[in-house]
């Protein structure tokens, strides 16, 4: 655990905060938002990321700032597979592209939200239970089983949790009402499908931090470090998914890749586990290692998938979800099915 000054909670907690709002105001009117303006955007959370893992660095020493920015870049590469998830939900529900920034936006504070609360209770199982390093492990190892073996979960957004208990809470319409999450009909407050969307965004979410948990935690097991790489993480998303709509079926090795990755972090929590519980003689993999294998997986994985495009009519292995193009291009009805 590090020694971490309260004004830096408090730099971080104003950080997010006057990031969203501007987001907020920069996106208040509803628009299609194209490939440079995502890109800048991307660019501006990267850049915000980079800069306050310097200040991790400079305030908390170089192990603290190589753990952040391994979580970071773990947490960044792992989100790929929910860009997929995002484009699914918006096929199924046939959001308005001039609306998914909206629904991202809110999807991202609820992210922030219960990603912080997993995290902390991983934290505090981890540092009482070690041994439960060991179930973490088996938990990623079998995720990168499901990946080689193309036997990823489906995930069906009209059929998710979150999605059908809203419907039990309150009535929800069959048309969009522009961008608002409720509207008024005979005296009544309804719900529009726009807050369904932002229902099964959370849901989506929620599965994947069964893998993004577990395998953050082989990095660091302090609270402050875990929690702002992912939130600097969950930040980018939304930018990230709109500067590479269209493109996700181009990344096919990036799955390939992530069964790696997640593979060496298994690998990572079983040692660490067994250096904690059986001795200290059992090596442990270090940061500045984790973080090497990270950076190179991630850029073979898109060198190769820019090397050797995808079979047209064999599909070439995409990536989770396999349905990232079809549902990016998919027409802006109206209607929820």
């Amino acid at each position: 655990m590090f020694d971490v000054p309260f004004w830096l909670w408090i730099a971080f907690a104003a950080t997010v905060v006057v990031s969203l709002t501007v987001d907020l105001l920069a996106h208040r009117g509803a628009h299609v938002i194209g490939f440079k303006e995502a890109a800048a955007w991307s660019g501006l959370w990267v850049g915000l990321a980079l800069v306050f893992g310097g200040v991790v660095f400079l305030v908390l020493g170089p192990t603290a700032g190589t753990e952040y920015t391994t979580a970071w870049l773990l947490e960044k590469s792992l989100s790929v597979d929910n860009l997929f998830v995002f484009a699914l939900i918006f096929a199924y529900f046939k959001v308005p592209r001039a609306y998914q920034h909206r629904v991202l936006f809110f999807g991202v504070i609820g992210a922030l939200v219960f990603r912080g609360i997993f995290l902390a209770a991983g934290v505090a199982v981890v540092n009482r239970f070690t041994a439960v390093l060991f179930a973490f492990a088996a938990i990623l190892f079998y995720s990168v089983y499901k990946i080689l073996k193309g036997e990823e979960e489906s995930f069906d957004p009209g059929r998710s949790f979150a999605v059908r208990l809203l419907r039990k809470v309150v009535p929800v319409r069959d048309t969009y009402a522009g961008p608002k999450f409720f509207v008024k009909e005979a005296g009544k407050h309804v719900a529009t499908p726009l807050l369904a969307v932002v229902a099964a965004i959370e849901a989506a979410d929620l599965i994947f931090a069964v893998d993004s948990v577990p395998a953050v935690l082989a990095v660091s097991d302090d609270t402050f470090i875990v929690y702002t790489s992912n939130a600097f993480a969950i930040l980018g998303l939304r930018a990230l998914y709109f500067m590479l709509s269209g493109l996700l079926d181009r990344f096919h090795y990036l799955s390939k890749g992530l069964a790696i990755i997640l593979g060496f972090i298994g690998v990572k929590l079983i040692l660490q586990a067994t250096h904690k519980i059986v001795s200290p003689s059992v090596p442990e993999i270090p940061s500045p290692v984790s973080l090497a294998v990270i950076v190179v997986v991630l850029a073979a994985s898109v060198i190769l998938s820019l090397r050797r495009p995808p079979d047209p009519e064999g599909g070439g292995g995409g990536g989770s979800g396999g349905s990232g193009g079809e549902a990016l291009s998919a027409p802006e009805h109206k209607n929820v099915k």
